[in-house]
């Protein structure tokens, strides 16, 4: 009877032990194909590969008609890449928009490299800013060599947009909080350009205090350029425990023109869903 049982469980382990196997491999076919899907279809990594661009971005106006960029190949491989030039604006909730464009003047329009070379790169404007900055981004896209026909070696193309601000004749940057408040537990404002001039807003810090001043609450949020006569929504969630103790909530936004400041007095009810 002993000797019964233990063919028995013998055979159930077995059996387990191939159930158990052929699941591994399946999932293993799954996560290899899911993989190379991804590798296939993702949209482009944004990091710097092995080529770089200097400087990062251009200012023009009327003392500066023309500027001049350098593309380098750190790399081993052979290089190529083609520019093409864009009308850059922000849409109502300050999302871009790129237009193509011929207002920006640019030579050449592809570049080929050898290992470690490096080229300039000349662009301009055709008509100057009067009373309100022009923004372009000038892009700078790799050209990835045929991809191999065995093996699942894919060839991602780099993209890098440089910057290029138009001066006005004047400049007079200024921006403003509009739309503070808080509610269901989440504190959101709105940061307007009334400026004609582009800043970027560098970083917006949200804390929340109760009534004897201690904080309950702190966020830091990343910014982004915001051009002129554009408003960026920001927005984040406190915690509902620290959002019922909260009584003062004070924002600081930081950008690389100047600091905006707000205020704003809470209570629980701005907490409930």
């Amino acid at each position: 009877m002993y000797k019964l049982q233990l063919a028995q469980h013998s055979v159930i382990l077995s059996t387990v032990k191939t159930v158990f196997s052929n699941i591994c491999n399946i999932l293993t076919k799954i996560f290899f194909a899911g993989f190379l899907l991804f590798s296939l279809f993702s949209p482009p990594v944004a990091h710097s590969g092995e080529w770089k661009v200097t400087p990062i971005r251009l200012d023009l106006g009327r003392d500066a008609k023309t500027g001049v960029i350098t593309v380098a190949n750190e790399g081993e491989a052979r290089l190529q890449v083609q520019m093409k030039a864009f009308e850059w604006s922000q849409d109502a909730e300050g999302k871009d928009v790129y237009t193509e464009t011929n207002d920006i003047i640019f030579f050449p329009r592809i570049m080929i490299f050898e290992k470690k070379d490096e080229k300039i790169l000349r662009a301009g404007i055709k008509i100057p800013a009067v009373t309100k900055e022009k923004a372009y981004r000038l892009f700078i896209e790799e050209i990835p060599e045929p991809r191999k026909s065995e093996g699942t070696t894919v060839a991602i193309a780099i993209k890098f947009g440089v910057p290029i601000f138009v001066k006005p004749l004047k400049e007079e940057p200024k921006g403003e909080t509009e739309k503070l408040g808080m509610s269901k537990g989440a504190v959101s404002m709105i940061v307007k350009n009334s400026g004609n001039v582009h800043f970027r807003v560098e970083s917006v810090t949200i804390a929340g205090k109760d009534l004897k001043g201690e904080e309950k609450f702190s966020k830091v949020l990343s910014g982004w350029y915001i051009l002129s006569g554009v408003s960026r929504l920001f927005t984040t969630e406190i915690p509902q425990a620290a959002c019922e103790a909260v009584t003062k909530v004070s924002i600081e936004i930081k950008t690389n023109k100047f600091t905006l400041n707000g205020n704003l007095d809470a209570d629980k009810t701005m907490c409930l869903p």
